[in-house]
């Protein structure tokens, strides 16, 4: 295989990363420095879900896998872009923006929904993302898909004072089959391969929830 081009799909992580709401932020203190040790080295504080990250599907299911029980496979695979950009602010991502890409839906592909909404990241409006709708979710895992991603902060509705939500249904579908979700990717629009390698392999967190990734795009021949 030859590699033509890797694009970066993560944000980065330092103390401007935004969390969701509640989450821990994200502190990254000079520890030892050149001057002073001889050395560099960082102390860093963050939650399991900062910045661009994957959730296992023990986030919302204390009997399913933790994200360093989960195959590796889960994060490695053929990506499937769907186009949702139409979708707007709290809007639904529905079987019709799936229709396009259904016959390429096969176990093992990862699915990346493309809101445009990473380019809100860092806005109070980044909270008031489009979202999976629950049948479309069940439509994805019924053609074997275990992995799907979102250029947005929650893969469902997240919820506030004016728009309490109807809870986190996608997040227990996936977990039910112990799939896996990728939040706050960014740069999808710069993908230009039809069929790229997508791999978001978490760090090896023990027992975590879910764990940092640097999200890429591989296109190759």
């Amino acid at each position: 295989m030859k590699i033509n081009r890797v694009v970066d799909l993560s944000v980065a992580l330092s103390s401007a990363t935004q969390v969701y709401p509640g989450d821990p932020v994200v502190s990254l203190t000079p520890h030892s420095t050149i001057a002073r040790d001889g050395f560099n080295l960082l102390a860093v504080t963050m939650g399991s879900q900062s910045g661009t990250h994957v959730d296992a599907p023990f986030h919302f299911d204390d009997a399913t896998p933790r994200i360093d029980e989960l195959p590796l496979d889960r994060f490695v695979g053929e990506g499937v872009i769907v186009d949702a950009r139409d979708a707007g602010p709290r809007g639904r991502i529905t079987p019709a923006h799936i229709a396009p890409v259904v016959e390429r839906l096969q176990p093992g592909r990862i699915v990346l929904l493309r809101t445009g909404w990473s380019d809100h990241y860092g806005t109070a409006a980044y909270f008031d993302h489009p979202y999976l709708d629950a049948e479309a979710c069940a439509l994805l895992l019924e053609r074997g898909i275990r992995t799907i991603g979102i250029d947005a902060v929650n893969l469902d509705e997240t919820p506030d004072a004016e728009h309490p939500g109807v809870g986190f249904p996608c997040h227990h579908l996936i977990a039910e089959v112990g799939g896996v979700i990728i939040e706050n990717l960014t740069n999808l629009g710069a993908i230009a391969s039809g069929h790229p390698l997508i791999s978001v392999l978490p760090l090896k967190l023990e027992a975590a929830d879910g764990a940092p990734v640097r999200a890429v795009a591989i296109e190759h021949d």
